[in-house]
């Protein structure tokens, strides 16, 4: 078609500043898909202005113009979304959108030539219109998928709030997550935008023109979604049909304030903090339970109570200040102010403890005396003590680069420079990185092992990582963590709102304990809704904030018998043929366009 005939082409003097401005339109749109804006039904229309912009782009510099446009779109919408990093490194909430933008200028550049449906003539055959309009929305939502899935893997990977974490308030489209992932999920708006844009320019150019054009493309992106709207609603219609076991688990947040890396309690007040805020929430327990015990006797109905006191009791990342010292024969020790905290709250009864913290690298010296190691390893660890005085660690595998290690950092003494000056805090070292892939089994009060998926931090972002855990039996997905750097700002919410998708995606139910962040259970359908009563199970204060002290006492049933998904099974390939599909088919198609117009 002539661009002067297309009523979406416009003068050249005006044309690059819209396009600009619509892309920035679409940025926009997309960071207030997230918290703290939450307007996640924009997910629809929001990269339609950016499709508009991309599209109009003609000539041989089309694929860098696209990139810029793309390039802009991303990082004004990766700024207002991570600005939370300002919290800790200013310089950091500046880079890492300029750096993030680059995947979408690398969509732009595909979307304005290869996945370019309105370079060359005009299409007039009904069928030829709809397999060009679908063949192109798919190409697009592949390589899309395919950018966001490359941006949480390289440089070990920042992917969080791709697209179809959008949807973490929407149960009846994340389940489909279980299928591809989260990234997988990405592809469906994607598609239904594409569809949809160009039927709207169909639509304009026959009210001018008068000539009737099909909109049976757009008939089957709706028939798409609606059939990824039924899947959801048969998966959760599942939820709690097995036979399952009853999971009780108190968890404790103290909220303690920090200003970067380090925290403003002294070590004696954060570990009276846990021990008085948990012995006060089991003593309320155990009082309760007392009562119902009394009202059930005074029935004659023993049978039919139901105690309350917990199975586990969950501590966040790094909750104590005293380390664990680990033996290469497995030998182990911990610093006494953590042994007297433990000793006490372990007063109170049985339960089985999981907190973080850290473990250093040591060497037995006299008796039944550990050192640690000079120069040793030194991991960010979930530990499980149980009441007979086991302990169980698993040590965090996916480490924050600049938060927990910083490459090059002997060779380059200026990025330890850059840490301290940004974190105010003193860099110690690097963590080392844990090598196991094996869940942490943990009883319950009723002598059921239950299988661990141990998450440490933003280790619950990471679906490549989670799903190597996945195991046959009961599992249940532990996450401590630590969103205290970032304050009162949207980082907390928006870890958890993507961190619900690992529970959807391996159907395996999810513990998170904070202490600044989000303290909640999820079930298998990555619902906060108790099994009985159907109250959400998360931890907030009398104004709906989690930025809170306290306790909550959640319950979950755990299948006995857990379903495996195709995500568990498959992982990222399904994402990653699809992509390629994509960006091959978009080639060819575009290849063959530009001959035929030439």
């Amino acid at each position: 078609m002539d661009p002067e005939d297309d009523p979406w082409m416009l003068g050249r003097m005006t044309k690059g500043l819209v396009m600009l401005v619509l892309a920035v339109v679409s940025g926009l749109l997309v960071a207030g898909l997230f918290p703290p804006f939450g307007f996640s039904t924009v997910v629809w229309v929001a990269l339609v202005p950016l499709l508009v912009a991309l599209w109009q782009t003609a000539g041989r510099r089309a694929g860098l113009k696209g990139f810029g446009i793309g390039w802009l779109g991303g990082t004004v919408s990766c700024l207002v979304q991570f600005w939370w990093l300002a919290e800790v490194s200013t310089l950091g909430a500046v880079l890492l959108p300029v750096y993030l933008g680059l995947y979408w200028g690398a969509f732009g550049a595909f979307a304005a030539t290869w996945g370019n449906p309105w370079r060359g003539p005009e299409r007039t055959g009904v069928m030829d219109t709809v397999a060009a309009g679908l063949r192109t929305a798919f190409c697009l939502a592949a390589v899309w998928a395919g950018l966001e899935w490359l941006r949480g893997w390289l440089l070990t990977g920042f992917g969080w709030n791709g697209l179809g974490v959008a949807f973490h308030e929407t149960p009846v489209v994340a389940q489909a997550a279980d299928l591809l992932g989260v990234t997988g999920l990405s592809m469906l708006p994607v598609f239904f935008q594409a569809v949809l844009a160009q039927a709207g320019r169909r639509l304009v150019l026959s009210a001018r023109d008068g000539k009737r054009r099909t909109r049976i493309d757009f008939a089957v992106s709706a028939l798409v979604v609606g059939l990824v709207v039924c899947y959801g609603v048969v998966r959760i219609s599942t939820v709690g049909r097995g036979e399952s076991v009853r999971l009780k688990a108190l968890l404790v947040q103290l909220n303690i304030p920090q200003e970067a890396a380090r925290q403003l309690w002294s070590a004696t007040e954060v570990h009276m903090g846990y021990e008085d805020e948990t012995l006060s929430a089991l003593r309320a327990i155990e009082d309760g339970d007392e009562e119902r015990l009394q009202e059930a006797i005074e029935k004659a109905d023993e049978g039919g109570i139901s105690l309350r006191w917990p199975d586990w009791v969950l501590w966040p990342e790094t909750a104590l200040t005293g380390r664990i010292l680990r033996a290469p024969d497995g030998t182990w020790a911990t610093y006494r102010e953590n042994a007297e905290t433990i000793g006490r709250v372990r007063e109170a009864g049985r339960f089985e403890l999981v907190y973080g913290v850290n473990e250093l690298e040591a060497d037995p010296i006299e008796g039944d005396l550990l050192m640690p190691r000079k120069g040793g390893k030194y991991w960010n660890s979930i530990a499980v003590n149980s009441p007979n005085e086991g302990l169980q660690t698993y040590r965090k595998r996916h480490l924050v680069i600049f938060g927990e290690t910083i490459p090059f950092v002997d060779s380059i003494p200026l990025l330890r420079k850059i840490y301290e000056q940004q974190s105010g805090a003193e860099f110690v070292g690097s963590f080392s990185p844990g090598e196991s892939l094996d869940p942490l089994v943990i009883p319950t009060a009723s002598g059921e092992e239950i299988g661990a998926i141990p998450t440490v931090c933003f280790e619950d972002t990471v679906p490549r990582l989670t799903r190597k855990f996945v195991r046959p039996g009961p599992q249940v997905i532990v996450n401590v963590t630590n969103d205290g750097w970032f304050k009162e700002s949207a980082a907390a919410a928006q870890h958890f709102a993507n961190a619900r998708f690992r529970a959807i995606e391996l159907r395996r139910p999810m513990l998170r304990c904070a202490n600044t962040g989000v303290s909640a259970a999820l079930n298998d359908a990555g619902m906060v809704n108790h099994p009985d009563t159907g109250e959400r199970q998360v931890l907030v204060d009398e104004h709906g904030s989690h930025f809170t002290r306290g306790s909550l006492l959640v319950e979950l049933d755990v299948p006995l018998t857990p379903g495996i998904s195709l995500y568990a099974v498959i992982g990222d390939w399904g994402v990653l043929v699809l992509a390629m599909f994509g960006l091959a088919l978009g080639w060819l198609t575009g290849r063959k366009r530009d001959l035929a117009t030439e």
